[in-house]
């Protein structure tokens, strides 16, 4: 894929930007891309195998990728074939890595004791949602260190890993166990921090309020939750627009932070402040 010039003089100029999870236009990963892009960073993305089509056209549509190669982080043999495959594209040093990836079977959504499904049909096979957990906490949270270590070796020094969350604070209707996954995510997010952080190297994570996108969709109950934030949101907040958050991405995967690591930091609209207190319900 060829290179167009990218503008210079933006916070990520000279820096090179790892994003993965990139599917769809509307994905939150595709707006912290183009943000990145549009301040300097030479752009890398990486695309699920059996979905690189659609990524690769993602990147067609918006142009100035560098690169985009295939990753499954549940697959050790993609994994290790993460650094050599990049390495081929000629990029030899990753200045910022952006996880945006998760995934939930509809079984581990709802809520985390069911017994019947949301038809009311009994589940018979108690095991399938065990498996299917499983599996999320491979896609949602373990991949964050399989895909640290996976590019270890090419991390700049004041290289800065963000993972994508959402509130952990709180138990919202319909998340069921993506809520505990995120919040193991977050608990791997401060852990790394520690270990990464001699080499210089920053990890965060990025809670961004409710938005539209191709994941969302899945999770029941996500208009009501969206419709209830905009509400709370001291700032206000718009579940179409993915720019505060990419903003704010931009933000943490530049060198303006220096001394910020292990954290969570929102980019909600100040929604989280009011759960406890007058937080509409939709009884």
């Amino acid at each position: 894929m060829s290179e167009q010039p990218h503008p210079s003089g933006g916070m990520l100029d000279g820096r090179t930007i790892l994003v993965t999870g990139v599917l769809r236009p509307a994905s939150i990963a595709t707006a912290i891309a183009v943000a990145c892009r549009a301040q300097g960073a030479r752009l890398v993305m990486t695309g699920h195998p059996r979905t690189l089509r659609l990524s690769e056209a993602v990147a067609r549509r918006y142009g100035g990728v560098h690169a985009i190669v295939p990753l499954d982080v549940t697959d050790p043999d993609s994994l290790a074939c993460l650094a050599p495959r990049l390495q081929e594209a000629g990029v030899d040093q990753v200045d910022g890595v952006v996880h945006a990836i998760a995934h939930a079977d509809a079984a581990v959504l709802g809520t985390l004791t069911r017994n019947r499904s949301d038809a009311g049909a009994t589940v018979t096979d108690p095991g399938a949602r065990g498996r299917a957990l499983a599996e999320a906490f491979t896609a949602s949270a373990a991949s964050l260190q399989a895909l640290v270590d996976a590019v270890r070796h090419l991390l700049s020094a004041h290289a800065s890993v963000l993972a994508l969350t959402f509130d952990t604070g709180h138990v919202h209707p319909g998340y069921g166990w993506m809520g505990p996954l995120k919040a193991a995510l977050e608990a791997s997010v401060r852990a790394l921090a520690v270990e990464l952080g001699p080499a210089g190297v920053r990890v965060n994570a990025l809670s961004a309020g409710p938005l539209v996108t191709p994941a969302s969709s899945a999770i029941p109950g996500m208009d009501t939750l969206a419709a209830n934030w905009e509400d709370a949101a001291p700032l206000g907040w718009d579940r179409n627009d993915a720019e505060p958050v990419a903003r704010t991405a931009v933000a943490l995967l530049s060198d303006w932070l220096p001394a910020t690591t292990g954290q969570v930091i929102h980019a909600d609209g100040g929604a989280a402040l009011r759960l406890t207190v007058g937080y509409p319900r939709d009884d």
